[in-house]
C-alpha cells in the first residue's frame, strides 16, 4: 500500500481505539508509518483524514452483511420482510466487539468542538441515505435519484442515527429489527386507512 492507504487504515485503528477527540495526527502518523506531511498531501487535515476513516469503518460493517450471502435474501424489495431482514443484520453489527457506530454518538455531542470533521460527515449523509434506498428497496446505489436520496433516504437515515443513539444509551436492550418492522407496518396500515390509528382502539375485521 502507499501512504494515502496506509493513513486510511492507520486513523481507522486510531478511532476504533481512541475515539475521534482523542485522536492526534501524530497517533495516525505512528499508526501508519508514515508521516505528518503525508497528511496535508492526501487527505488535507487529520479531520477530513478521520472523517473518510469513519466512512471507510461504516462501509466495512456494511460490506460485513452484504458480502456474506445472508442479506437481503429472498424478501421482496420495499416490503416490510425487507425491512425485518436488513435492520436485522445491521442491529447485529450494534453488538459486535469494537463496532464503529458509537463514534457517531461522539459526532453528535461534540460536533461544536470539531467542525471540519462535522461538516466532512455531514456531507456523507445523503450518500448513507442511497445506500440504505438500495438496500431496503432494491437496485443499485448509484441509480438512486436525488428526490428519493432527499426523502426516503433521509428517513433510513434518521431511524439509523436514532437506532445508534438507542443501542449506545442501552446496549443490554436496545431496538430490535422484529418491533421494529411490526411499528412500520401498524404507521402503514394506519396512514393508508387498513389498520387503527396510533393509539386508537382496534378496528373491527
Amino acid at each position: 500500500m502507499g501512504h494515502r492507504e496506509d493513513l486510511l487504515e492507520g486513523a481507522k485503528r486510531c478511532l476504533l481505539e481512541k475515539g475521534f477527540a482523542r485522536t492526534t495526527a501524530r497517533d495516525v502518523v505512528r499508526e501508519s508509518g508514515t508521516n505528518l506531511a503525508s497528511i496535508g498531501y492526501h487527505y488535507g487535515s487529520k479531520d477530513a483524514l478521520l472523517a473518510r476513516a469513519y466512512v471507510a469503518l461504516v462501509e466495512d460493517v456494511g460490506a460485513s452483511f452484504l458480502g456474506d450471502g445472508t442479506a437481503p435474501g429472498d424478501t421482496a424489495p420495499g416490503s416490510v420482510e425487507r425491512f425485518r431482514e436488513v435492520w436485522s443484520h445491521i442491529v447485529d453489527t450494534m453488538r459486535e466487539p469494537g463496532s464503529p457506530w458509537r463514534l457517531t454518538m461522539e459526532i453528535v455531542v461534540m460536533g461544536d468542538r470539531m467542525p471540519e470533521l462535522r461538516d466532512h460527515l455531514a456531507l456523507a449523509q445523503r450518500e448513507a441515505g442511497r445506500a440504505l434506498v438500495a438496500l431496503l428497496m432494491g437496485g443499485a446505489e448509484e441509480e438512486v435519484p436525488g428526490e428519493t436520496a432527499d426523502t426516503v433516504g433521509l428517513f433510513y437515515v434518521t431511524l439509523m442515527t436514532g437506532l445508534i443513539a438507542q443501542w449506545s444509551f442501552d446496549p443490554a436492550g436496545g431496538p430490535e429489527a422484529g418491533p421494529l418492522a411490526e411499528g412500520l407496518r401498524r404507521v402503514i396500515e394506519a396512514a393508508t386507512g387498513r389498520g387503527p390509528a396510533a393509539g386508537g382502539p382496534e378496528r373491527d375485521g
